[in-house]
């Protein structure tokens, strides 16, 4: 008879029920340290830096960014289809690895789900200012004539994205929150004062009692099962912005996969260097663990190597299709005058991930940061050069022209990346940044002696 391989366990340290919810629940009760202060105030400054460059915009219009009439799309489009991207692991870990009922996912999919809402919400930012005219955003709704605007084109897929990633928020904020509930009923049990009402206003009533429970794990499948196809589908429709047209380097069929595994190839990066900082910052090594780390590279090796055989067949195809200027297009990338990019984006996405073919380098923590890092640089410059350097040499040599960012640019990319952390610093501190009741699911059953402290959930 076969038996299955004996697995490391995915909590460590010998902690039983009490620990874990201790171990979790501590730094909601406990003061801010100082690290989450600095983080925090950095976070901070950087979020108000962001606001300010977005209310200069608003106020002077889009003229103060370095776009031109060639390159009509860069910055705000290349840092759209980023923090897109990164959100993608979230509703992966989340909805995708509970239906196929795998279990070390319960370690780090509550934070997958968080970094999936603020990474939606910075992206949200970049085409609504990019309109210029903030105020007159309502345009991209399918409302009527009686509302003083036209119709919407809905066969383009710039109309697609408003609805895919309208519904990809909503439902990825709805199945967070819903994940939620039992974490926070038990925060509510363990608070006092007004804290403990603002817990209980949020956990909607929960008591634990097995109704509750078998709504819960049915709402989560179901939800769980709407999001898995939104996986697919928003970086696949964002893919359609590009390949629908008619600029040489966009018009491929090949980028909707394309766009889907990088989307999981970034958004992977950006969990593994959230949860290792966690990991060290909150003590949660017990719960992290080396075989949480050591899954999610080799999900970031396989869809690294995606992304590789992507820019290959890229290639092949614009060699194969005797277009000149397909053709021009790629060859403008490598050695043109943004081939810094070009070979910045090779070496850190195509490269960097192959590393992770060593077990070493799997399992050694501040390693796996810094390759994390690494991609999430790699997968922002795919995207500068895939807008950047497919617009900015066109059809008539007498409209090429160069692209650079300027202060205003870079001012609201920073700030993104200050809303993005100020919301995760602040979750981090409020709410449990692991899944208390999931983490229990997966501990080994209890030895009769142990079945007393076993049932209390506190």
């Amino acid at each position: 008879m076969y038996e299955s391989p004996i697995r490391e366990p995915l909590v460590t340290g010998g902690r039983t029920y009490h620990n874990i919810t201790d171990d979790i629940c501590r730094p909601i009760e406990n003061k801010p340290t100082r690290a989450w202060m600095i983080g925090f105030t950095i976070s901070a400054i950087m979020a108000a830096v962001g606001v300010y460059s977005i209310a200069y915009t608003s106020f002077k219009g889009i003229g103060v960014w370095g776009i031109n009439k060639t390159v009509g799309w860069a910055w705000d489009i290349t840092n759209f289809v980023w923090w897109i991207g990164i959100g993608h692991a979230g509703t992966l870990i989340s909805a995708i690895l509970l239906l196929f009922r795998q279990k070390w996912r319960t370690g780090v999919n509550r934070s997958a789900e968080a970094m999936t809402i603020f990474a939606v919400i910075c992206a949200g930012l970049f085409p609504i200012f990019h309109m210029g005219r903030v105020w007159l955003a309502y345009f991209v709704l399918p409302l009527p004539n009686a509302f003083g605007s036209l119709w919407v084109n809905f066969n383009s897929p710039l109309l697609w994205d408003v609805f895919a990633i309208s519904t990809y928020f909503s439902v990825s904020l709805l199945f967070w929150y819903i994940g939620l509930i039992p974490d926070i009923a038990t925060v509510r049990d363990r608070a006092k004062g007004r804290a403990r009402k603002v817990y209980g206003f949020l956990a909607v009533g929960w008591n634990g009692s097995t109704r509750n429970w078998a709504r819960y794990e049915l709402v989560c499948l179901i939800l769980a099962g709407i999001s898995t196809p939104l996986v697919l589908s928003v970086h696949t429709i964002v893919s359609m912005d590009f390949a629908t047209s008619v600029v040489p380097g966009w018009h491929t069929t090949i980028f909707p996969p394309y766009f889907v595994a990088g989307a999981i190839f970034s958004g992977f990066g950006m969990v593994l260097t959230l949860l290792l900082v966690a990991r060290k910052v909150m003590n949660y090594q017990n719960y992290i663990t080396i075989g949480h780390i050591e899954a999610m590279c080799k999900v970031i090796m396989l869809t690294g190597s995606l992304v590789g055989l992507a820019y290959i067949t890229e290639f092949f195809v614009a060699w194969y299709s005797g277009v000149q200027y397909e053709q021009y297009a790629f060859i403008n990338r490598a050695t043109g005058p943004y081939w810094w990019a070009y070979w910045s984006m090779m070496t850190c996405n195509v490269l960097a991930p192959q590393i992770f073919w060593s077990k070493w380098a799997r399992t050694t923590p501040w390693f796996v940061f810094l390759i994390a890092a690494v991609v999430n640089v790699g997968m922002w410059f795919e995207r500068f050069v895939i807008i950047v350097t497919s617009l900015h040499r066109d059809y008539l040599p007498s409209s090429w022209i160069d692209y650079s960012p300027t202060i205003t640019e870079i001012g609201i990319f920073a700030g993104t990346l200050g809303i993005f952390f100020t919301c995760y610093f602040l979750f981090s501190k409020f709410l449990p940044v692991i899944a208390i009741s999931e983490v229990k699911s997966v501990m080994p059953v209890p030895e009769k002696h142990d079945l007393k402290e076993a049932v209390n959930v506190h």
